[in-house]
């Protein structure tokens, strides 16, 4: 009943609901255009008890009636709701876990009064995402001079918009307004986080600059062998889908759950839901049910890309290409392999509840004054959570593709990967490395272009809306859509140097046993190998000679 003004009580939200023929589509500010609505509409916006004439003689009418004015809302068909349309009303929602309002008020209506700029953003982010697909798919040397060189220049001039930006809020006159000033502090730790990660990354380029002509021949390995099962770069999109589906039916079992109870009258009339017993243990085990469905999706796609790639590789004919790998992958994926599937989706979210609930005490203890060694604590054992996370998301990776060659069970294929990673891992350690880091500059780029934009339309409307938290969003957007297209790349890349390991492991390249991998893979790795043990041998040399210089004695 009064969805914008709601009562805090014990972190709960105090609240009455009642049930309507219609919504208010327009803002009711007195208790006459309540009553009109209840005498035109049929729907009764106060207490069933309260007569719709009493409305406006009634001296109980602003304790039995919504707090004025009434939001318009509309109805939300999934759920028979009446939805506000005002943004502020929602912040109220939020305000149950966050003590500052105002903040979030102003955020929020940054959110809504921008809505049109940020869908624009995520438009251009996905376009962006598609063009970056497109250069990987057709790289040449001059590509990646050019790509390089637009990362270096990306990079530069968002740090150099964003001091610059920083200059003019602090010469600006308008800066006494709340929204300028938080705007000014956004962008002042904006521009620090961007020039220190742009410092990293320069340097990283500089250092690496002289593995770009082994990068282009990685890279048209690779797509010579996505050039096999082509739609492997749509298989994001089928995902993605997959994901936005079951994320739906997850929020509606959710509310479901949450008005599911008996009913019980109480005093005055009104209708209050106790919870059935059991009812709440069943929301922790939603919440546990979200987190490995969807690691059971994307280890899906991981383990239906990691098929088709070994499908192309360890077929000995390589002009004529196996006939629908990715269906036959998705085949003997449903029809063999879902248990291994289950179990690395399970093992990953072993690891993550654990961080969610520790991440969740942190942020309770903030709120202490003597918990400094408690959070202290609390945040290293979240870094070891995420550092656990990253290992095992990369030996599920492996394993699947383990899994995909042998037809072996989650567990035999993790301990097979590790044992043939360990011993092969001086032959492209260092090159799947380089390769990973120029897909991830593809991902910076997306995210730099994508974060120019929004900083150019977010700036007209300074002193209007609070715009730090839009841009985050639109960043956030344009990395993990540049993330679901580009990791293609990166999947295929793990599963076929994986293949090669294992091709090394079974085969000697003799006519007896030949190797799988064609001729020009094979003169890849030995060039990128003469390459890392002249290096190695250029090292130690130089180690010996500082290590074999003694002292001579002076002749006089």
């Amino acid at each position: 009943m009064n969805s914008c003004n709601l009562e805090v009580k014990g972190m709960q939200l105090n609240r009455m609901a009642l049930c309507v023929s219609n919504c208010p589509e327009e803002q009711l500010d007195s208790l006459e255009e309540v009553q009109l609505f209840a005498n035109t509409s049929g729907s009764f916006l106060c207490v069933y008890s309260l007569n719709s004439f009493n409305y406006t003689h009634s001296p109980k009418a602003d304790s039995l009636c919504p707090r004025l004015p009434v939001p318009p809302s509309k109805s939300f068909p999934l759920f028979n709701r009446c939805v506000p349309q005002t943004p502020e009303c929602y912040s109220l929602f939020a305000s149950v876990l966050i003590n500052d309002v105002d903040t979030l008020h102003r955020i929020l209506s940054g959110i809504m009064s921008g809505r049109d700029t940020i869908l624009g953003l995520c438009i251009l982010a996905l376009a962006l995402s598609l063009a970056m697909m497109f250069t990987f798919r057709f790289i040449t040397t001059l590509l990646v001079h050019i790509f390089i060189s637009l990362v270096i220049l990306g990079l530069l001039f968002v740090c150099g918009v964003l001091w610059w930006l920083y200059y003019d809020y602090t010469n600006d006159l308008s800066i006494e307004l709340d929204t300028e000033r938080e705007n000014m502090k956004c962008v002042l730790g904006f521009a620090i986080v961007s020039t220190g990660i742009t410092a990293v990354l320069l340097v990283l380029i500089f250092v690496l600059r002289k593995r770009i002509k082994l990068t282009v021949e990685l890279f048209q390995i690779t797509n010579k062998a996505i050039s096999s099962a082509p739609f492997l770069l749509f298989q994001p999109l089928w995902t993605f889908a997959i994901l936005i589906f079951f994320w739906v039916l997850w929020v509606a079992v959710l509310l479901s759950l949450g008005t599911a109870g008996a009913a019980q009258v109480m005093e005055g009339g009104q209708v209050e839901y106790k919870p059935l017993s059991g009812i709440r243990y069943m929301w922790s085990y939603h919440l546990i049910g979200l987190i490995w469905t969807s690691e059971f999706i994307l280890a899906c796609q991981q383990m239906t890309i990691a098929g088709a790639v070994v499908t192309c590789y360890f077929n000995r004919s390589k002009n004529d290409p196996p006939d629908h790998p990715i269906l036959s992958s998705l085949s003997i994926l449903f029809f063999y392999h879902q248990g291994t599937v289950v179990k690395g989706s399970f093992l990953i979210s072993v690891v993550r509840i654990p961080r969610i609930i520790v991440m969740y005490m942190q942020n309770a203890l903030k709120e202490q004054q003597h918990g400094a060694l408690s959070r202290y604590l609390f945040r290293c054992c979240y870094c070891c959570f995420w550092c656990l996370d990253k290992y095992l998301l990369h030996l599920n990776q492996n394993a699947y593709t383990t899994t995909a060659i042998n037809g072996t069970d989650f567990c035999t294929s993790a301990k097979d990967a590790f044992k043939i990673l360990s011993k092969n891992s001086s032959h492209f350690t260092s090159i799947n490395c380089f390769g990973d880091f120029i897909i991830f500059l593809g991902k910076v780029l997306v995210v730099c272009f994508t974060v120019f934009g929004g900083l150019m339309a977010f700036n007209y409307n300074r002193a209007f809306q609070v715009w730090a938290v839009p841009l985050l969003l639109v960043a956030f957007f344009a990395y993990l859509v540049a993330h679901s297209f580009l990791s293609v790349f990166e999947t295929v890349l793990d599963a076929l140097f994986l293949c090669f390991a294992v091709d090394l492991e079974t085969n000697d390249g003799s006519s007896e046993k030949p190797y799988f991998m064609d001729q020009e893979f094979l003169s890849f790795v030995k060039r990128s190998n003469k390459l890392n043990n002249a290096r190695a041998q250029q090292d130690k040399h130089s180690l010996r000679n500082e290590e074999g210089t003694e002292l001579q004695a002076i002749v006089r």
